[in-house]
């Protein structure tokens, strides 16, 4: 009996071996990989824009054209030429890669409407001008209500911010090709509308999306002015 008695008592004890420091250094270790996924997740097409515009170069100099030309099997020729994805309403910004598609006339007050457009592309806001006319064209890229969806609808416009003064920009409209050169940009509240309803008197395009990228806190509006068509 007494032999069994001391054999129980070097019987390891799950309570006794529970080291508690090590177990809070797991928890933490789990913790930190947990969140570094989701900060993938939530943030991936801002990374993969970033290193997309610093590995690959786009080619600020490449001519925007309705068709390819197929005179030469030179892919480096071919490399001088860039094809809107979409030549009925589209925007192509050479220096950070961005080509897309524009949804006309999209309510920029409604998110139930806006939303499911920027999942498309970039949206157009009612009631401005098309490309070519008169007035104001104004193109937005808003974040959503969360960090997620923010920078999934966010993607095209997230490098807007290299943007300078004289850099150029295109809008595509029913094949028509509009060159726009930037006169301005500035970060803004984002209860500021009055770049919305901004009634140029001359031919102009104004792109606006988030800022931060991923956040609704304010909005970086970059302003251009139509130099050819």
């Amino acid at each position: 009996m007494l032999e069994k008695s001391l054999e129980k008592s070097k019987t390891p004890n799950n309570l006794n071996n529970f080291n508690l420091p090590t177990f809070f250094i797991k928890l933490g270790a789990c913790l930190i990989i947990l969140s570094s996924v989701l900060f993938l997740i939530a943030f991936h097409p801002l990374i993969f824009s970033e290193l997309k515009y610093i590995l690959l170069k786009p080619n600020r100099s490449a001519k925007i054209v309705i068709e390819q030309p197929t005179v030469t099997n030179d892919k480096k020729s071919q490399k001088h030429y860039l094809k809107p994805v979409d030549t009925d309403f589209g925007i192509v910004i050479p220096k950070i890669g961005a080509n897309s598609s524009v949804i006309p006339n999209v309510s920029p007050y409604d998110s139930k409407i806006y939303q499911p457009a920027l999942v498309k592309g970039v949206a157009h806001a009612e009631g401005t001008v098309f490309p070519g006319q008169i007035g104001n064209t104004f193109l937005f890229s808003h974040s959503s209500v969360n960090i997620y969806d923010a920078n999934r609808y966010n993607a095209v416009f997230y490098l807007l911010r290299k943007l300078d003064k004289d850099d150029v920009f295109y809008l595509i409209y029913q094949k028509n090709i509009y060159k726009y050169k930037v006169f301005d940009k500035k970060i803004t509240e984002a209860s500021d509308i009055n770049y919305l309803n901004a009634n140029a008197k001359k031919n102009q395009a104004t792109l606006m999306t988030c800022w931060p990228p991923g956040t609704t806190l304010k909005r970086l509006v970059v302003l251009g002015e139509l130099v050819e068509q």
